[in-house]
C-alpha cells in the first residue's frame, strides 16, 4: 500500500517538473523573440543609414570632399610593365692590355672619371720592347734597301752592273717595304698611332718596355682589376668603363601585353618617391619568349645627364597601349573599395549615397564606369577615402560626431 502511494506521489511530482520547465522555455523564447523583432528592426534601419553619409557645406569643405559631375572621356589604356634600369652595353669598353707584362702604374681608380685617351696604366713589357725593336729594325733595313735599289738603278742605266744585281736590289727593297708594312700593323694592333710610329725613333731605350693604357671614350670607371706589381697577360681585363650619359630600362612583357607593343611606343618610367617621371619610347623588341619566365624583353633607351638613373635599380613602365572613347569616367580618387566592391559616393539632396560600380579599362587618373553610373551623374571625385570612413563609423552605431 505504501509502495503504490509512492508511485502516485512520484509521477505527480515529476509532471509538476516538467510543466515548470516547459512553461519557462516558452517564456524564454517570447522573450528572445521580441528582442529579436526589436533588433531586427534596429538593424534594418542602421542598414538604411549606414548607406549613406550626411555632411553639411562646411563639413565636404573642411574634408576636401568635391562634387562633380561624371561624364565621357578619351581614355588612354595604359599598361603597367616591371623593369630594370641596366648599362648601355653599346657604350662599355673592356679595358685589356694586349700585350703581357708588368704593371708598373695604376692611375685610375674605382668610380674615377675618365676623359679619351686618358692614361689609366702603364705596363712594362718585353713583348712590347721586340715590337718596337722589329719595326724600328725593318725601318732601317727598308732605308738600306732604298739607297742600295737607287745605286743598282744607276748603275744599271750605266750598264755598269749586271742584270741580276739589279733585280736583287729590287727584291730587297720590296722586302724591306713588307717587313716594315708587318711591323707598323702589329704596332697599330697594340694601339699605336701613324704619329706615335713616327715619334717612336726618337725614345730612349728604357722606353720601349712601357705600353700605356688608355681609356677608349669619356666615361665611369666601374671595374678595376689592376694593382702595381701584377703580371697581366695579354687578354686580362684591367678595367672596365662605361659611358652612363645613357642608359637602358629592360621591360618585362608578359603574353597578354605583347600583341600590343611595338617599336616607337611612348613609355613612361617611374620609381619610388623623389624619383620624376622620365619620358621615353621602345627601342628594341626581343623575338623570344623566355622559356622559364614566359616573358619577353622591351627596351628603352634613356638619357642620364644627372646620372640619377642608377643601373641595378627596378623601376616600372606606364605603356600607352591604346586611345579609345569611353561612355562614363571617373577619377580613380572616387572610387573606393568597400566590403570587397568598388563603390563611389553619389550625391542624392543633402547625402552622398554609397553605390556599387563595375569598373573598366584605366588610363591615367581615369577609370572607365561599365555599369552602376551614367553621364551627368554628380558624385565625389575627391575626399572619399574620408566618407568610407564616415560609414565604418556609422556602422559602429558612433554617428560622425559633427
Amino acid at each position: 500500500m505504501i509502495r503504490r502511494n509512492m508511485k502516485v506521489l512520484w509521477k505527480q511530482s515529476w509532471k509538476s517538473i516538467l510543466m515548470t520547465v516547459m512553461a519557462a522555455s516558452l517564456l524564454m523564447a517570447a522573450a528572445c523573440g521580441g528582442s529579436r523583432a526589436g533588433k531586427g528592426k534596429g538593424e534594418t534601419h542602421h542598414e538604411e543609414t549606414k548607406q549613406a553619409v550626411h555632411l553639411s557645406e562646411k563639413e565636404l569643405k573642411e574634408f576636401g570632399i568635391t562634387v562633380a559631375a561624371v561624364g565621357p572621356a578619351s581614355l588612354d589604356v595604359m599598361a603597367k610593365l616591371p623593369g630594370e634600369i641596366t648599362l648601355n652595353q653599346d657604350r662599355v669598353a673592356h679595358v685589356v692590355p694586349r700585350v703581357s707584362g708588368i704593371v708598373r702604374e695604376v692611375r685610375k681608380r674605382l668610380g674615377d672619371i675618365v676623359r679619351k685617351g686618358e692614361i689609366m696604366a702603364v705596363i712594362e713589357s718585353r713583348d712590347l720592347a721586340d715590337a718596337k725593336s722589329a719595326f724600328l729594325a725593318a725601318r732601317e733595313r727598308l732605308t738600306l734597301a732604298e739607297a742600295a735599289f737607287e745605286r743598282e738603278s744607276r748603275l744599271h742605266k750605266k750598264r755598269i752592273t749586271s742584270e741580276q744585281e739589279f733585280l736583287n736590289a729590287r727584291r730587297d727593297l720590296a722586302e724591306g717595304r713588307i717587313s716594315v708594312r708587318a711591323a707598323e700593323q702589329k704596332l697599330h694592333a697594340l694601339g699605336f698611332s701613324e704619329r706615335e710610329l713616327n715619334k717612336l725613333s726618337a725614345e730612349a731605350d728604357v722606353d720601349y718596355t712601357l705600353y700605356e693604357i688608355r681609356a677608349p671614350f669619356k666615361g665611369t670607371v666601374i671595374q678595376k682589376h689592376v694593382a702595381i706589381g701584377e703580371a697581366m697577360d695579354a687578354h686580362a681585363e684591367l678595367f672596365v668603363v662605361a659611358d652612363l650619359s645613357t642608359v637602358w630600362v629592360d621591360l618585362t612583357v608578359y603574353p597578354k601585353d605583347l600583341p600590343l607593343i611595338r617599336v616607337g611606343q611612348e613609355v613612361t618610367i617611374h620609381d619610388g618617391p623623389g624619383f620624376p617621371p622620365v619620358a621615353g619610347k621602345i627601342s628594341y623588341i626581343g623575338s623570344l619568349v623566355g622559356e622559364s619566365t614566359r616573358t619577353a624583353l622591351a627596351r628603352v633607351i634613356l638619357a642620364n645627364p644627372k646620372g640619377v638613373l642608377r643601373p641595378g635599380m627596378f623601376v616600372s613602365a606606364s605603356v600607352k597601349m591604346s586611345r579609345r572613347q569611353v561612355n562614363v569616367t571617373v577619377p580613380l580618387t572616387a572610387v573606393q573599395n568597400i566590403d570587397g566592391e568598388n563603390c563611389v559616393f553619389v550625391q542624392k539632396g543633402d547625402e552622398l549615397v554609397k553605390t556599387p560600380v563595375k569598373l573598366g579599362a584605366r588610363g591615367g587618373d581615369l577609370v572607365e564606369v561599365i555599369s552602376g553610373l551614367s553621364a551627368g551623374t554628380l558624385c565625389a571625385v575627391s575626399g572619399t577615402f574620408t566618407l568610407k570612413a564616415q560609414l565604418a563609423k556609422d556602422s559602429f552605431g558612433e554617428g560622425h560626431g559633427h
